[in-house]
């Protein structure tokens, strides 16, 4: 097949870590043909969804790990797949590029599906399974946030479409902080806020489950760093190899379904203890420690899922 990955910058990718980079090679071994181009290169042109952009080659040596071929102008539709995989922020900018990868279908195979992804990010569509999520509120009204932190003593706060653990605070029932954090958001943004119960068995980690086209393929466990809650590997979460509990099970029958029917074919979900806590579709990370801890080609998974589709 061709295909074309819309990614951030491939130079600065770590090899050994990062899952653009793992779906690119697993795809290169099946004899697929790559074409690589970075968001700000796509562009809607009298009808047609174009980028500019490179053939591209990868190999698995750090520091000299993709050839790209003469920069060329190409028509998306003329390509059997496009990967959608820039990291957020899920901004205009990001949201406006789901819109012209959108006007590919259906000849051309978008992953993750955009219209999903654009109505579906992380932290708002775990909001339609209540009943697995810790209490939440979204709000960028200062008394519905203290209300809430009244009401739950320990919370968590978060910027709505933040990633990679960025701007996460705890705020503990002695803290006085609230209302500064507050103004300090909303002093550069006019996104509301994120408000969750704190949950302390985030000290054992924080579960990251891979689901590839619905099913759950494995997990890792994300245990913070010595005085920090956050536990994402961006800011210096431990990964650690664990198995599949009962509930994340059952978590996973539950929206395994609904993400299968948005086309959203790789996903990693967040568990903390019991709890669903974010549902990540835009860029999800942890395909390469899956595979290290569990011995199982994740990426191969993913690429079985995506030809099937294409077939269909």
């Amino acid at each position: 097949m061709k295909v074309a990955i819309q990614m951030d910058p491939i130079g600065s990718v770590n090899i050994n870590a990062d899952s653009t980079f793992r779906i690119a090679e697993e795809a290169q071994a099946r004899g697929h043909e790559l074409f690589y181009y970075t968001p700000d290169r796509l562009s809607y042109q009298e009808g047609r969804v174009l980028a500019r952009g490179q053939a591209l080659t990868v190999r698995r040596d750090v520091g000299n790990h993709a050839t790209l071929g003469e920069m060329t102008e190409i028509d998306l539709a003329e390509f059997d797949v496009v990967w959608l995989r820039q990291d957020p922020p899920f901004d205009m900018f990001y949201i406006t590029t789901t819109h012209l990868l959108q006007r590919l279908s259906p000849g051309t195979l978008v992953v993750n599906d955009p219209f999903w992804v654009r109505n579906s990010p992380e932290k708002l569509l775990v909001l339609d399974f209540p009943d697995l999520t810790p209490p939440t509120a979204i709000a960028r009204d200062l008394e519905t946030l203290r209300a809430f932190r009244a009401k739950h003593q320990d919370v968590i706060v978060k910027p709505l479409y933040g990633n990679g653990g960025a701007g996460v605070f705890r705020i503990t029932p002695e803290d006085r902080n609230l209302a500064s954090l507050h103004e300090l958001f909303t002093g550069f943004s006019r996104e509301p806020l994120i408000v969750q119960k704190f949950l302390p068995a985030v000290s054992k980690g924080d579960k990251r489950v891979i689901l590839v086209d619905g099913e759950a393929v494995g997990a890792i466990n994300r245990v913070p760093a010595e005085g920090e809650t956050r536990s994402n590997m961006h800011v210096g979460g431990r990964p650690e190899k664990i198995g599949l509990s009962d509930r994340d099970r059952e978590i996973c029958a539950r929206i395994g379904p609904v993400l299968r029917e948005k086309g959203q074919i790789f996903v990693g979900i967040d568990v903390i203890g019991d709890w669903l806590t974010e549902i990540n579709v835009t860029s999800p990370t942890g395909i390469q420690e899956l595979e290290r801890f569990d011995g199982v080609n994740i990426a191969a998974k993913i690429w079985e899922a995506i030809e099937a589709r294409r077939a269909g």
